[in-house]
């Protein structure tokens, strides 16, 4: 196994004024500080935020500018255009902008581009078809802030256009905000943002937009709430950090899913279906990894209009179809997905094992792939990983990064643009295109600036609290459940406990999986464990210990009408 540093967060805080303050266990208020929220203004947030918490849309940058646009365009009868991204946050955010640019009785359409014929982001052929059609405005959602030399095109052509984005922007080598030349640009990550979040995924950008929209056309804020759901969504399979806002947002989205599963959105209520967690209480699990990838599956293997269409569906029969086809199409992926990363796996052992950051090339994977399996090879090796594939007649390879947090991979790409034809995204994850024959390069020159050492590398798990396992009671397990929703940012308490007895080993599950035992103290009661992996090596591991020391996360597990503490085990010495 890939070894971890375990380390015990050591942050101040009055957790007894905490505790009393809020009628919670000081085991509780002491995870919350380790989450960094701090003040009883912000644990108040963090525990009882609703929507009347969240920031007003207004603040973003140029945001008024794109109302007044949006509203002379809708007083007009302009012809707008929505161009969103062929992801869960694109798919998302077009969804929203559409619905709300409709209500408001715009003439509105969209388009999303094609990932393997366009690529990301809107491109010379979408604005020339759009000046063809008539359309007057150009409304970008989820990506817009790098395309500099296609929006120029825009403009020559006479279209006005709204940039709605919240990726990096770039700079020049003087640090100058290299932007668009567009009418309005909405981006968070701008220098002149006075936005309190920087970290907002493209749907909320898009969502906060609508808002002020809606209110201006004066029709309240019925179909914005309506709506939530789909920035929830986005917030989630984006990976945003579940922070402020971003964790009111996901959580009020939650609540409206399990408050009323028949009263939402009915193609997102099939796909709930099609993925057979109805009427479970969803999380953000649930989004995470069973609807966002069924949502991703459409612009991955065929085209991101089927999740488009799914969501902008009043067809029951119809919207059931296309659930059920995603639902099929994202099971092709995982079978797609394994052999790629069997593949890369195997590349990275024999070619490149002395690499810091690995650049793997797969010619024959779908390039739509490309970050998934980057993300599993990561999550193996503990490095920032690159997989490029599909090269093109032009000799031009695509792919796509994920990152580790000692290595902020935008930057590094940035470092290398002149290598690069196109690249983009976040300090995890980047997306990026290049000459094939410039791959042995890129990859010498970002191992070679890296900064990075194979300490660096060893992943940390930070650690909330030693806690005697004794100190467990179903009251103290649910009040940490009702930290929810759980994430990047946010992540599920983790305590650790040493000098435990492992008894009664089994392995389960129908891939031997799941490793079921149980754990007490030297004078405490046992308790059940479960820890998942290769179930037959773990009971290897520990079958010879009489003591170990575990990280755990305690739930409640409930079979026949029981209830019980269950030990999910993370790790173990």
């Amino acid at each position: 196994m890939m070894e971890k540093e375990w380390r015990i967060y050591a942050k101040k805080a009055d957790f007894k004024h905490i505790a009393e303050s809020f009628g919670i266990d000081q085991v509780t208020a002491r995870v919350i500080r380790n989450r960094d929220v701090i003040g009883d203004e912000a644990i108040r947030m963090y525990l009882k935020g609703t929507a009347a918490d969240l920031y007003d849309g207004k603040d973003l940058p140029d945001a008024e500018k794109a109302l007044d646009l949006l509203m002379s365009a809708i007083r007009m009868g302009s012809r707008i255009r929505v161009v969103g991204d062929y992801d869960i946050d694109g798919v998302c955010a077009s969804h929203i902008m559409l619905s709300a640019l409709r209500a408001c009785g715009a003439l509105a359409d969209h388009v999303i581009p094609d990932r393997i014929k366009d690529g990301y982001g809107i491109n010379e052929r979408i604005i020339r078809e759009a000046f063809e059609d008539g359309i007057d405005l150009l409304v970008t959602v989820d990506n817009g802030i790098a395309a500099i030399k296609e929006l120029r095109l825009a403009k020559e052509l006479g279209l006005k256009v709204i940039v709605t984005d919240h990726h990096e922007v770039r700079t020049d080598a003087e640090g100058r905000e290299l932007l668009p030349p567009a009418d309005s640009i909405i981006d968070p990550k701008l220098s002149s943002s006075v936005y309190p979040e920087k970290d907002i995924c493209g749907a909320v950008v898009a969502w906060k937009l609508c808002g002020l929209l809606l209110s201006a056309a004066g029709l309240g804020d019925e179909l914005w709430i309506k709506l939530l759901p789909f920035a929830a969504i986005a917030t989630v399979g984006d990976v945003m950090p579940l922070k402020g806002e971003n964790r009111i947002i996901v959580r009020e989205g939650l609540k409206a899913i399990n408050s009323d599963a028949s009263g939402i959105n009915m193609g997102l209520s099939m796909l709930i279906r099609a993925c057979d967690i109805e009427g479970k209480k969803l999380n953000a699990y649930h989004i995470g990894f069973v609807i966002g990838p069924c949502i991703n599956a459409g612009g991955r293997l065929e085209s991101a209009e089927e999740a488009m269409k799914l969501f902008m569906s009043e067809d029951r029969n119809e919207a059931e179809a296309l659930a059920l086809h995603l639902k099929d199409l994202n099971d092709e992926r995982k079978a797609m997905t394994e052999q790629g990363v069997k593949e890369a796996l195997k590349k990275a052992e024999e070619e490149y094992g002395e690499d810091l950051i690995l650049v793997i090339e797969l010619p024959k994977l779908h390039e739509s792939l490309a970050g998934i399996v980057a993300g599993r090879i990561r999550e193996k090796t503990g490095k920032p990983v690159f997989v490029l594939t599909d090269t093109d007649e032009l000799g031009i390879s695509k792919g796509s990064g994920r990152s580790v947090e000692a290595y902020h991979m935008f930057e590094g790409l940035q470092r290398e643009q002149e290598l690069l034809v196109r690249f983009g995204g976040h300090p995890m994850a980047a997306g990026l295109s290049l000459k094939t024959e410039d791959i042995p390069k890129l990859r010498k020159n970002l191992n070679e600036h890296s900064g990075l050492t194979p300490e660096k590398l060893i992943e940390k798990v930070w650690i909330d609290a030693a806690m005697p396992l004794d100190y467990l009671s179903e009251g103290l397990v649910s009040e940490l459940s009702g930290l929810e929703p759980f994430g990047n940012g946010n992540e599920r308490p983790l305590f650790a406990r040493k000098d435990l007895k492992p008894y009664d080993l089994r392995v389960l599950g129908r891939n031997k999986n799941v490793l079921r035992f149980s754990l007490r103290e030297e004078q405490g009661r046992g308790y059940e464990a479960v820890m998942f992996g290769d179930g037959q090596e773990l009971m290897e591991r520990l079958r010879s210990r009489d003591r170990i020391s575990v990280l755990y996360s305690p739930r409640i597990n409930e079979y026949n009408n029981t209830r019980q503490i269950q030990l999910n085990i993370i790790d173990f010495r």
